[in-house]
């Protein structure tokens, strides 16, 4: 249940790091907010409180068209609700009701429709399509005003499987037409990097976050295991080929700068996406906040963190995310090829790898040339075709037995399953030891607690002698022992990289 008073004296200050966690609805307009609206403040008595804007909906309120509820920064991994529920809105908000039924999903969850049902609705106050269908027009509004696409492609692009249908429900929920939006200047209504003519040109919008965000060692963290000819990093920006359902394309991802402003005062990523791709917007743009955990709260997390001791740590980098993945079968692929072979060779047997499991695809740039290969196909291929292609036969085995077991739904690698039941199924492979299933479990899953307290360098960083020592430390960063593990490893590279140079 939502604090008033906190929510008041949230509202009051326009506090950025509450945008995101609670919407307040003004019921003589029937307009919700957040908390950082540029609007005037109502009267107390005229507020209602909301944890999602699904919620807000439910009530009957909707939209405020001055502070855009559909750009607040998500929810973050750990909240109240119980892990069903949790898994279900984030699959519906991926757009798993796009298309597809409630009695689908919840036999993917291994629920009956009914419990599905009801969970949703205890926990969030909403059912299952009435979840789905606050995210499509959220997203629908989002590109209505943001960019120049036609009526029908933002109604596809949004997850509808008609443009009456659209019309119909944005009309009745919103009480305008979904052209009313663009009845305002163009120079009002986005600017123009942020838009996009409907031809060949990507498709740019934006992701928000709240700040601070350790942009920099996020990419570090990403390109360390990147995919050759998949992924590509750069001093700013994140780009790699995308597969989802029958189509291909690419997305390019920046930290937007804004000329004057401060590096903290910064709250979105740029997002370039190619044309293709417009009718699995809302997939990809759900696995684009994974990948860079966007939903964290980071302010929270540091302050804990402090708390528990690594003070020193936080403030050296600020704003450090979880590196999440875009696919979890193909973040695993790049962490087992990246120590596939000897250290002077790896990139060449994953390239080779790539090319051969993978599918071409035109990109127009020489670094962007293959989608990652399917588990399936990796299953298909086996271990011979690994080994033949230069990968150490102990690794072949593993990358082998992963894609199989994914294959046959055993090892489930995706926001919200089961952490420790991926980590118990990934060391069940001889060739995977801890390290590598916490890693992978790490970027795949992203848990935020998971950590490996049997890792010397983490030891040897946090002045703990033994395991039991550093168990007992970690205690005190929980739940985010795993935020605490990438400060660890960050002061133990610049242990190394002293040693290396007074040597």
């Amino acid at each position: 249940m939502l604090d008033a008073d906190i929510c008041t004296r949230a509202l009051g200050a326009r506090d950025a790091r509450f945008d995101g966690l609670f919407f307040v609805g003004i019921t003589s307009t029937r307009v919700y907010c957040r908390p950082v609206c540029p609007a005037r403040v109502s009267y107390p008595e005229r507020r209602r409180f909301f944890d999602t804007p699904a919620a807000a909906e439910g009530a009957g309120f909707r939209p405020c068209l001055r502070c855009r509820p559909e750009l607040a920064p998500g929810r973050a991994i750990i909240d109240a609700i119980p892990r069903l529920a949790h898994v279900a809105a984030r699959r519906i908000a991926a757009g798993a009701l796009n298309g597809g039924s409630v009695a689908r999903l919840a036999h993917e969850l291994g629920v009956s429709e009914r419990h599905l049902r009801r969970a949703l609705e205890r926990e969030i106050g909403v059912s299952p399509v009435e979840l789905a269908q606050t995210h499509r027009l959220l997203l629908a509004k989002r590109l209505l005003a943001d960019t120049s696409l036609s009526v029908t492609r933002v109604a596809y692009a949004s997850g509808f499987q008609s443009l009456r249908r659209f019309n119909a429900v944005f009309r009745e929920q919103y009480r305008m037409s979904p052209s009313a939006l663009r009845r305002r200047p163009r120079s009002v209504r986005a600017s123009p990097t942020e838009s996009s003519d409907e031809g060949s040109s990507p498709l740019r919008l934006t992701l928000a976050y709240r700040a601070p965000l350790a942009w920099t060692e996020l990419l570090d963290a990403l390109g360390r295991h990147a995919l050759p000819g998949i992924e590509t990093t750069d001093a700013n920006a994140y780009a790699r080929t995308v597969r989802l359902g029958p189509r291909t394309g690419v997305v390019v991802v920046r930290q937007l700068v804004s000329p004057g402003r401060r590096e903290q005062s910064r709250t979105n990523l740029a997002v370039d996406v190619s044309p293709s791709l417009l009718p699995e917007l809302m997939p990809l743009l759900a696995r684009l906040r994974h990948l860079f955990d966007l939903d964290a709260e980071p302010s929270v997390i540091d302050s804990h963190l402090e708390q528990g001791g690594l003070g020193s740590l936080v403030a050296a980098h600020p704003g450090l995310r979880l590196p999440g993945a875009f696919d979890g079968f193909e973040a695993a692929l790049g962490i087992l090829l990246s120590q596939a072979t000897s250290p002077a060779v790896p990139n060449a047997v994953a390239r080779r790898v790539i090319e051969t499991l993978g599918t071409p695809v035109e990109t127009g740039s020489d670094a962007l040339t293959h989608v990652a290969p399917t588990a399936a196909g990796v299953a298909h291929a086996g271990t011979s075709e690994l080994v033949r292609l230069g990968v150490d036969p102990s690794r072949a085995d593993a990358i082998a037995a992963v894609a199989q077991m994914v294959v046959a739904g055993t090892l489930r690698l995706e926001p919200g399953s089961d952490a420790e039941a991926a980590y118990r199924s990934l060391v069940s492979i001889a060739a995977i030891d801890a390290r590598l299933a916490t890693t992978i479990v790490a970027r795949a899953i992203q848990w935020p607690d998971t950590f490996l307290a049997s890792d010397r360098a983490l030891q040897d960083a946090a002045g703990a002698s033994t395991t039991a020592a550093l168990l007992a430390q970690a205690e005190r960063w929980r739940p985010w022992r795993a935020y605490a593990a990438l400060h660890l490893g960050l002061r133990a590279e610049r242990a190394r990289e002293a040693a290396a140079e007074s040597a």
